[in-house]
């Protein structure tokens, strides 16, 4: 099953998504910027591989739901995170908000 819903962080829209698979779920909360994401992610094929798109995400590991993703604090961050103020053991909403505070 794979559940989309919208997830307002501090009245700043963004999108949970949920996909349920056997013993494991795939959790991600994204924007236009860049994304968080469960322990499924691969960093360093982004810093690696992918490093000309300059990608904006992180993970976090040990976490089964959305609301555990946005309270857990990132394990790992790409290069592109970095660069807009991302480090290691950031609150991941905190890191997603980062995103928007140009808006602010």
């Amino acid at each position: 099953m794979v559940t989309v819903q919208p997830v307002f962080i501090e009245g700043r829209p963004f999108t949970a998504i949920s996909v349920k698979l056997p013993e494991t779920n795939l959790l991600v909360v994204s924007n236009d910027e860049g994304y968080i994401m469960c322990g499924a992610l691969d960093v360093d094929l982004l810093n690696e591989k992918l490093a000309d798109r300059n990608i904006i995400a992180a993970r976090a590991v040990g976490v089964r739901s959305i609301d555990e993703l946005l309270n857990a604090p990132l394990e790992k961050v790409t290069i592109g995170a970095k660069n807009v103020g991302w480090v290691e053991g950031m609150i991941g909403k905190e890191a997603l908000l980062k995103l928007v505070e140009k808006e602010r």
